[in-house]
């Protein structure tokens, strides 16, 4: 086959006009098909490896700009090591933005390089100043930098051009404006989605609403108001509520997840559906929508959000089955389907349909519920805790959340699925802004070590971020059934230190663990009946939550969970880890006993190296539990924990030189 002329011709300038290489860029996440994930304010790292052929200076450049906006922000790349480049790239504003790379060849910097060396040599740089003049007269510039290049142009011509040419001054206007040749731009432009900070720095405290009754009666929403000072007082942000919905009678569970429920008994608020309305309806033994707003503007005034429960579940007293019968999964003769997940069965709850039988979305269904989550949010709900999402499809999701922050793009997904690794991470992909994670289940140094590392370094640090929450009312971990109140102690502490997001359900903090002998569930479950309790009960671990939340804010290493490391204590029942600020200097240093049982007396060892100092120097330490002061002298310490009296200590290590 012969080739055409043009067609080679334009091949050929085409190949040729790519003479910067530009590849290995992060963060790209299945080659751009999904946005990377930033925060407002928050710096994002920008990498790449930018190389081209022979011996001359390079530059590269991340333009970044808000999907929609003509005008591209330029943020030049510093060179590390082995053709690796970065940058530190700032969205101001939620929503989506995009960033690519440009690079070049720096004519300018290649000069200057280049006669820096033969000045040094004692060679005679009198053509390659003419070269620098007649280099600045012909760059084009605006404003005060054409100005400027015009003066410095003419004063070339005189018996300082040596000075004018080398001074530094003259290099940063010739950086910013000289000429750049081969200039390449990456093939692609890459998808960021910027989330406003409670995305990435949380945390959560749930309750059930109808929990917060005096003794024997049903809280309403506006008995909910009054624990609102108790939540704040523990330091948390957002307070979530399981469903608030009308719940079905329907094969109401009982006590215990029994099948047969009394005539008092208040039913799992998973069975969502009734006469009384659906999933854009309340509850109304929790009172009215008009009582919700009331609480929506009260926990605002408290510094609180509230965070609602999207359960997609309905039961077979559900208005839909009436209104929309093709909604739902059905048996070949026609019966409604049951949830399950075998062996356990739901009875009490029916699945939605959201493929026809062509394969076709069920358009109509997919928009309802669209239109329910921004029916919550044009009532003030911003937070969305989505339970089991792994079980609904994936382009759902993405289509769902895409359309939700297309108007709300502060809204917050935070997904449900305690499932396999690739399963979470395509939930983050598509959209999901929080992530559950297997921290319930991590529990001694190499597991959580192991975790973390891939959680904080691995790709999926670009667009997963974990919620550690310490239990829920559907798990009740193993290790907090055995570990007393020092497991809990420890649980919270490695929680809301590891991750920017934590949560805890209510009762954690009451030191509450009655299993149902042999499953990882509570002992007369909150899901299925009223929990009154005293909050004030012997035991509880209140004032460990309280300075935990309190360093979080106080401290600006917390907020990024990306900047752990992990330290070294010689004590495989002891997590030693560092929280670094780099803006800031701010650097955290925690210890904490993982086994509940016994006491720990071992030897660390402070990363003196991190500050500049050898191993023998001395480093000043905050002790951020009891407030005072005092100095380490060289890189080994000792360190003794109990877990009767404190199972974890907190520094802040103060570089020297830091104001105090």
């Amino acid at each position: 086959m012969v080739e055409n002329p043009r067609q080679s011709r334009d091949s050929l300038q085409q190949l040729a006009a790519s003479r910067m290489v530009i590849e290995a860029v992060t963060p790209e996440v299945n080659a751009g098909r999904f946005a990377a994930k930033a925060v407002a304010g928050w710096p994002l790292t920008v990498s790449a490896d930018v190389f081209g052929d022979g011996h001359e200076v390079f530059a590269a450049a991340v333009l970044s700009r808000a999907e929609g906006e003509a005008d591209w922000t330029e943020t030049r790349m510093q060179a590390l090591k082995n053709d690796r480049w970065q940058a530190a790239v700032t969205f101001e504003t939620p929503g989506p933005h995009i960033f690519t790379i440009r690079a070049w060849r720096d004519v300018w910097g290649t000069w200057r390089r280049d006669a820096v060396k033969k000045m040094a040599a004692g060679q005679d740089i009198s053509v390659e100043i003419e070269e620098a003049r007649l280099m600045i007269a012909a760059t084009p510039a605006k404003g005060a930098d054409a100005k400027e290049l015009k003066a410095l142009a003419k004063a070339m011509k005189g018996k300082t051009a040596v000075d004018i040419a080398m001074s530094d001054d003259t290099d940063a206007l010739m950086r910013r404006a000289g000429p750049r040749a081969n200039a390449c731009t990456y093939d692609r432009e890459i998808p960021v989605w910027v989330d406003r900070e409670a995305a990435a720095f949380s945390a959560w405290y749930e309750l059930f609403p109808r929990s917060t009754g005096a003794e024997g009666e049903h809280g309403t929403f506006r008995t909910t108001i009054e624990r609102l000072p108790y939540v704040k007082d523990l330091g948390f942000d957002v307070l979530y509520f399981p469903p608030i919905h009308p719940i079905g009678t329907t094969n109401r569970k009982g006590k215990n997840n029994s099948l047969t429920a009394g005539p008092d008994d208040v039913g799992s608020p998973y069975a969502i559906g009734s006469p009384e309305g659906g999933n854009s309806a309340v509850h109304p033994a929790l009172g009215t929508l008009d009582d919700f707003d009331t609480l929506i503007d009260a926990a605002a005034n408290h510094g609180l959000e509230i965070a609602m429960d999207i359960a997609l579940n309905a039961s077979p007293d559900h208005p839909w089955i009436a209104e929309h019968p093709d909604w739902f999964e059905r048996r070949p003769d026609g019966t409604i389907k049951y949830a399950e997940n075998p062996p356990k069965k739901y009875e009490d709850i029916v699945n939605f349909r959201y493929y026809m039988d062509d394969g076709q979305p069920n358009a109509p269904f997919w928009q309802a519920i669209r239109d329910m989550f921004l029916f919550w949010a044009d009532h003030g709900v911003l937070c969305f805790r989505v339970d089991n999402p792994h079980t609904k499809p994936f382009p759902f999701w993405e289509w769902i959340i895409a359309e939700v922050h297309a108007q709300h793009p502060g809204a917050i997904f935070l997904s449900e699925a305690f499932t396999r690794p690739k399963v979470m991470k395509r939930l983050a992909k598509v959209g999901f802004n929080q992530s559950y994670s297997y921290y319930t289940w991590r529990n001694d140094k190499a597991e959580l070590t192991e975790y973390l590392t891939e959680l904080t370094t691995e790709e999926c640090r670009h667009y997963m971020r974990p919620n550690f929450f310490v239990n829920t009312p559907d798990i009740n971990p193993v290790f907090l059934q055995t570990s007393g109140r020092p497991g809990f102690r420890t649980r919270a502490i490695l929680a809301a230190s590891l991750a920017g997001n934590w949560g805890l359900y209510s009762g954690f903090e009451l030191c509450e663990a009655a299993p149902l002998p042999g499953r990882e569930e509570y002992l007369d479950s909150e899901k299925y009946e009223l929990r009154h309790r005293d909050y004030d009960a012997p035991g509880h671990i209140k004032d460990d939550v309280r300075l935990i939340n309190r360093i979080r804010r106080e401290q600006p290493a917390m907020r990024d969970f990306t900047n752990l490391k992990f330290e070294v204590a010689h004590d495989d029942r002891v997590l030693s880890y560092a929280r670094h600020d780099a803006e800031t200097g701010n650097f955290i240093f925690f210890h904490v006993l993982i086994d509940p049982f016994a006491p720990a007396e071992f030897t660390f060892e402070i990363p003196l190296w991190k500050f500049g100092l050898d191993d023998h120097a001395s480093i000043e330490v905050e002790d951020l539990i009891n407030g005072n002061r005092f100095t380490w002298h060289g890189k080994y310490q000792t360190l003794h924990l109990d877990p009767e009296s404190r199972p974890y200590a907190i520094w802040r290590l103060i570089a020297p030189g830091e104001p105090r």
